[in-house]
């Protein structure tokens, strides 16, 4: 608690002198004096007594105290016309009524509004008590209606600006409200823009600002919005500035952000600024061309308030704002005024609720039981383990129910809370002492209770043991944290670095070195790791329906978890364990944007000591350097180069080259699989190893692929194969010909990277047909009737019968052991003779075992596709080796050409390839001859990959690595020759970090013993 305990008020007072900036107390924005005001009241008055509602003798008075008395700003009389005025006047006049009848004029509602059905913008007038967040009547909505109508989806060619301004004077002499008054204009920017007054290349903000913005701005207001602007343009995150205003207590929060990059914001400030008794009598949002967003807040105390001063409290606003900007509609703070929940305590039970929904024990000793009894080999008792498993998932803890249980336990959460910030809350230094000062104060009223007193309070306070498990896992999760982002005020989507300790053996029978959990507004995201130094891909998780969304949701981690236990399993001979990142958007959540924040906020926790762009420490319990790897996958494919650049611009100089694989060639120096077909040469040494071991001919074997020619895989194995392939199933439909497709018409797709559906079907035999997914009652040749396109695709795999199948694609556990029965005929004889899997997971385990029994030479997907994992790891030791200078000479393309240097390196990247992937075939299948087939060759693999997994861990840290000699050797044949005669093999040696360097040399000496002799043999 030390770390707490160090700042006193005189700290604390001299360091809101330091950091506060003072302006004078002038309005920011000047509004014109509207010179037509008197005669367009003398038109409404007449108006008024015209429509005939008011009696005749109270028309001047309502008109008059109106127009004098509310204190409505100028800028309404200039924007409407007479006839909505005297429309409004008579509605104000209606509700007056309306609340005398109920004898509690306090009860007078007014709600006014206009929508210009053209979409230039809005006016919203309604009834406001200052300081106070409606819960009931026009002001319960209005915010968020203009955050969903005009602020969140802004773009640069359709934006609002927004004014609101709270009368001066009250709605009658007997009720205390106010009335509070929005003015939404559309944006109107210069075309072409004025040119900028700047020489030094920065943004002018006269060049990007809407007119009458210009109009309205004083000189210091452009001052400052141009400051926000070059420090939004700099960062990914928002930025935020508090401004004192002399000789008052009134203080102006500006804050910056780029469009789009937060949701129902502005409506959750003002909840925000409400929970600290503060109320705003103006507030304005306005918008630039460059893609800039700009909130500023004139935020003053509630006269009588009890809540801590002003002058402390603008800095928690400050400080929660950001955390607002990462879950702004959290329902934990929604419901503030029952919980008592600030930001951080409503965003920490927020982020333990997520936590809890993936972590809360759900199977149990009952399926532990059960499990022990059945025998998982057996198809039929591994589906009903699986049955089971998820219906336990379903059923057991429910977002519901583990909200319902966060809701009733507020004072359980609020010790929590705490309990997490005694650890992770950042210790204060001289340049930020004052902006905890409300943290720290609501920490110190709270007697913090260690774990063991936390814990038996819980057991003693609820008694209910589903909510127990529940509270319990907020718990663990504290236990686990070893460094959050969630303090620091640039954040986009908080993340966390757990240990992975608690996960359940049960469960999850490997434990990952280390996992990252992402949680955004619009998405929440994992990252697992099986060693220090790993890489995988980054997947997106896309969802159809919110059905689909929920199953997605439940299941992310466990795909995430599987998915990088078969990196593990695949990335046996290279120096990267095995790794995954998965993010599931939202439903109608952009996924690019997902992916931005994802990697923004996993940036946040790999530079070390303070963050690129804020002063602001976090606290760090691992201690260690990290370094993270990412590659492409399913949905982001195309958004590697931005990660590695924004990598750069947030400062990790040093290995920004390496942080992604998958780069663009000519930009960023990258090595696409596709283009090469790295990871079709290794899927292809198989194939070819079967031919050569069974001596068989290729244009005699008849062929299934699933994944078309528009996919990598899919139009290497065209490009690559010269067999009868008589079917192919891909995105788009299935394309089938009992004579062999055409391979011409395939070749032409697969180098244009169309799908089956252009296909031409004049080059198909007569019983030869293409069968698109949009299609329904569709005739075969056969004469079958196609109902349904989509269902026709979905089970085309288990209609054909070939010699050889080779998945190219499809969704995970596309066969498992629930259909894998379909893919043998009705006397048991299997549709196909040899199985390469090129596509990862598309068989279950049980699923290949299963096929294996009945004879199917099958070797599965963490032997078969590492060809793509071997490219990956050599760019990221390019990236590691080579300085930026250097790089950018050797790697990045120069007038769309690569360098010699590249074309040698990626020969050799190639060579590589099919040298391990023939190196493995050949130990399997020794293997499986030497057993004389006792062990299937799925069981082969995964011991293969689990020997060379052990021995490189145990190899990683021995006293080998110790010797020089023996180190150096090992590195000049385990880093390409390409590299060393470049670089210099010392040179290498300083650069690469040590934990790489260990992990190289493991791997090298690992895969060539275990080559060169049997799976079984044991480490020397």
């Amino acid at each position: 608690m030390s770390h707490l305990n160090g700042l006193s008020p005189a700290s604390s007072k001299a360091s809101s002198e330091a950091s506060l900036q003072r302006v004078k107390n002038l309005p920011g924005y000047t509004t014109p004096v509207f010179k037509g005001k008197e005669e367009q009241r003398a038109n409404v008055q007449a108006d008024v007594a015209a429509k005939g509602f008011i009696p005749r003798e109270l028309v001047a008075n309502e008109v008059n105290w109106f127009y004098s008395q509310l204190g409505i700003d100028d800028t309404y009389f200039q924007n409407e016309s007479p006839s909505v005025i005297s429309d409004h006047i008579i509605a104000l006049f209606g509700a007056k009524v309306l609340a005398y009848t109920k004898h509690d004029l306090n009860k007078l509602v007014i709600d006014l509004e206009r929508i210009d059905e053209k979409g230039n913008g809005a006016t919203f007038i309604h009834t406001s008590l200052p300081g106070l967040t409606s819960t009931e009547g026009p002001g319960a909505t209005c915010e968020s209606r203009i955050d969903s109508l005009y602020l969140d989806n802004s773009t640069p060619s359709n934006c609002y600006r927004l004014e609101t301004f709270r009368s001066t004077g009250s709605i009658s002499a007997t009720a205390s409200q106010q009335l509070r008054c929005y003015f939404i204009t559309k944006c109107n920017f210069p075309s072409p823009p004025p040119p900028s007054t700047r020489t030094d290349g920065l943004t002018d903000i006269r060049t990007v600002s809407d007119t009458a913005f210009l109009e309205k701005a004083s000189p210091h207001t452009l001052e400052v919005y141009q400051k926000i602007i070059w420090q939004v343009e700099s960062r990914y995150g928002p930025v935020m500035e508090v401004f004192e205003v002399e000789g008052t207590r009134e203080r102006r929060l500006v804050i910056g952000y780029k469009m789009g990059g937060t949701s129902r914001f502005f409506s959750a400030l003002s909840n925000l600024y409400h929970f600290y008794q503060l109320y705003s009598a103006r507030k304005y949002v306005e918008q630039f061309s460059n893609g800039i967003t700009i909130i500023s807040l004139y935020l003053n105390p509630m006269p009588n308030s009890t809540g801590a001063p002003i002058e402390h409290s603008i800095f928690q606003v400050m400080k929660e704002a950001s955390l607002l900007y990462c879950l702004p509609d959290n329902p934990f703070f929604l419901d503030s005024v029952n919980s008592g929940h600030a930001v951080q305590e409503a965003t920490y039970a927020y982020c333990g609720w997520v936590f809890a929904q993936h972590f809360c024990n759900r199977l149990g000793p009952a399926y532990l039981h059960l499990k022990n009894i059945l025998d998982e080999s057996n198809p039929l008792h591994a589906e009903v383990l699986n049955n089971i498993k998820r219906r336990f998932r379903e059923e057991t803890f429910t977002r519901e129910s583990i909200a319902q249980v966060i809701h009733a336990h507020a004072e359980i959460i609020h010790l929590l809370y705490v309990n997490f910030a005694m650890v992770h809350y950042p210790a204060a230094d001289e340049a930020s002492q004052l902006g905890p000062t409300l943290s720290y104060q609501r920490l110190q009223t709270t007697q913090p209770l260690s774990d063991s007193e936390l814990y038996d309070k819980i057991r003693r306070t609820v008694l209910n043991k589903q909510d127990l498990q529940v509270l319990e896992s907020f718990l663990i999760f504290n236990k686990h944290i070893l460094k959050t982002n969630f303090y620091q005020p640039t954040k986009v989507a908080l993340s966390f670095r757990l240990a992975p300790e608690f996960l359940p053996e049960i469960e999850y029978p490997n434990k990952p070195f280390g996992m990252f959990i992402v949680i955004g507004n619009e998405f929440r995201g994992f990252h697992i790791r099986f060693r220090d130094v790993a890489r995988g891909g980054i997947r997106i998780v896309m969802s159809r329906n919110k059905e689909n969304y929920s199953i997605n949701q439940r299941m992310l981690f466990d795909e995430n978890y599987g998915l990088a236990a078969t990196q593990s399993l695949k990335n046996k001979d290279i120096p990267e364990g095995g790794a995954k990142g998965t993010i599931l958007p939202s439903l109608g959540a952009p996924p690019r944007r997902c992916f931005e924040k994802y990697i923004d906020a996993i940036i946040d926790l790999l530079i070390p000591s303070r963050n690129s762009g804020t002063n602001e420490r976090h606290v760090d319990l691992y201690g260690k350097q990290e370094l993270l790897f990412f590659g492409p996958d399913e949905g982001t494919a195309d958004m590697m180069d931005w990660a590695a650049l924004h990598a750069r611009d947030r400062g990790a100089e040093t290995w920004w080259k390496s942080f992604t694989t998958g780069k663009s060639a000519e930009l960023l120096g990258g090595i696409p699989h596709d283009t090469y077909g790295m990871t079709s040469l290794s899927i292809r040494q198989y194939v070819l190893g079967i031919y050569k071991q069974l001596g068989l001919r290729e244009k005699d074997i008849t062929k299934v692929q699933t994944g078309g020619p528009d996919g990598d895989l899919g139009s290497n194995e065209i490009l690559l194969s010269s067999d009868k392939t008589i079917a192919i199933i891909d995105g788009s439909g299935v394309l089938a010909d009992p004579a062999g497709i055409n391979r011409e018409e395939l070749i032409r797709l697969a180098k244009r990277r169309l799908t089956v559906a252009h296909f031409d079907k004049t080059k198909l035999s007569k019983d030869g047909y293409l069968v698109k997914v949009e299609e329904q009652d569709v005739r075969l040749p056969s004469g079958e009737i196609v109902l349904d396109g989509t269902d026709f695709r979905n089970g085309a795999h288990f209609r054909f019968k070939a010699d050889l199948f080779v998945p190219c694609g499809g969704r995970p556990e596309a066969v498992n052991i629930s259909n894998v029965a379909a893919l043998t005929d009705t006397e048991g004889k299997p549709h196909f003779k040899y199985i390469v899997e090129g596509a990862n997971l598309f068989f279950t385990q049980q699923a290949r075992l299963h096929l294996e029994k009945r004879k199917i030479v099958l070797f599965k997907d963490s032997s078969t596709n590492k060809g793509g994992v071997t490219s990956s790891s050599l760019e990221v030791l390019a990236g590691l080796a080579l300085t930026t200078q250097e790089y950018l000479d050797l790697m990045i393309f120069k007038d769309g050409k690569p360098s010699e240097f590249y074309q040698k390196y990626v020969k050799e990247i190639q060579e590589k390839i099919s040298e391990n992937a023939a190196a493995e075939f050949h130990c399997i299948w020794r293997e499986h001859a030497r057993l004389q087939g006792a062990k299937p060759r799925t069981q082969i693999s995964d011991e293969l990959s689990t020997r060379l997994n052990n021995l490189q861990a145990e190899l990683e840290f021995s006293d080998l690595f110790d010797d020089v000699p023996s180190r150096r050797g090992v590195m000049r044949r385990a880093i390409p020759a390409t590299l060393v005669d470049q670089v210099g093999l010392d040179a290498l040696l300083e650069r690469l970090p040590e934990t790489y360097q260990r992990a190289l040399f493991s791997s090298w000496v690992a895969s060539h013993y275990i080559s060169t002799n049997t799976v079984s043999t044991a480490p020397v």
